[in-house]
């Protein structure tokens, strides 16, 4: 599984960029917004190294929480685990092809519902922890989650208007 890795870390910043040479994004105006092609591999790259930090901070806080619920499985386990959660997410990115934001949110939240099912039922099993245990060590990562997707809308908004991605005219 761990070979599928490279491939589904980069599929959604590949198809954002795509997208976003081809179409545009379109983010609630009349008009697209377009970036130039140095722009949109700079946005793509940071968009992957994102994905790499999201993924990897994930994998390894896992791990030193799995201790606290009595979990002992190798790093190899986590890394694997990981990678089947994140995969619907990830083919879900294919929505960014077309990067409207409506069709990504109607792509994506299915996508998350199936990776949040993948979390909560296949942690306990995975790990070979109590049902309950497992319940409470998703939740913390679910809210280890949700933490870092807001930081990660507060740096992409400060990269904005710092000028690193499109002229939104704030």
């Amino acid at each position: 599984m761990q070979r599928c890795l490279p491939a589904l870390l980069l599929l959604p910043p590949t198809c954002a960029a795509i997208g976003g040479v081809l179409f545009g994004w379109r983010l609630g105006t009349s008009a697209p917004l377009y970036l130039g092609a140095g722009q949109m591999i700079t946005v793509s790259l940071l968009y992957l190294l994102a994905l790499c930090f999201g993924f990897f901070s994930t994998v390894l806080l896992a791990r030193w929480m799995g201790r606290t619920y009595g979990a002992t499985a190798p790093l190899e386990v986590y890394v694997a685990f990981f990678t089947v959660v994140s995969a619907p997410l990830a083919v879900a990115s294919l929505a960014h092809l077309f990067p409207h934001v409506f069709f990504n949110i109607l792509g994506m939240i299915p996508a998350l519902i199936w990776s949040m099912t993948l979390l909560y039922r296949g942690l306990p099993a995975v790990l070979h922890i109590p049902p309950e245990r497992g319940m409470l060590m998703s939740s913390a990562l679910v809210g280890w989650l949700l933490v870092a997707a807001v930081s990660l809308l507060g740096i992409s908004a400060g990269l904005w208007t710092a000028g690193l991605g499109p002229a939104i005219r704030i």
